[in-house]
């Protein structure tokens, strides 16, 4: 299974760059999936790339960001406020991000998605 999922610009770059192996999320897809389709949102607006799910971790904020903090690519004060007030927080283990050689809308590559998602689809 395949998933678009939108991403922050300032994210996309640290995943780019290898500081970010770790995507966070308040909430997580209910199927199994291999692959994360990445939408850049704006300015940028573009499928940027695409990664393998090596792992979904699951746990407490302050164990998660323990476990996941010296590749999370965020500060740790923009965790805490993420997170804030959540018993449970995810983190998507990255693997094998390929950067696409050129940009795409969304309707190029999935003509059936109206929208970039506001978290994430299955494609």
């Amino acid at each position: 299974m395949k998933i678009l999922l939108s991403i922050r610009p300032e994210f996309v770059d640290e995943i780019r760059s290898g500081r970010k192996l770790f995507e966070y999320r308040k909430g997580i897809f209910r199927k199994r999936v291999d692959k994360v389709v990445v939408y850049s949102t704006e300015p940028c607006g573009r499928v940027v790339g695409e990664f393998e799910v090596k792992a979904v971790l699951q746990d407490a904020p302050d164990k998660l960001w323990n476990k996941t903090s010296k590749f999370s690519g965020i500060s740790h004060d923009f965790f805490e406020e993420y997170f804030d007030g959540r018993e449970t927080a995810y983190a998507i283990e990255i693997e094998n991000y390929q950067e696409y050689e050129i940009p795409r809308k969304i309707q190029e590559l999935f003509p059936n998605v109206k929208a970039a998602p506001q978290s994430f689809i299955y494609v």
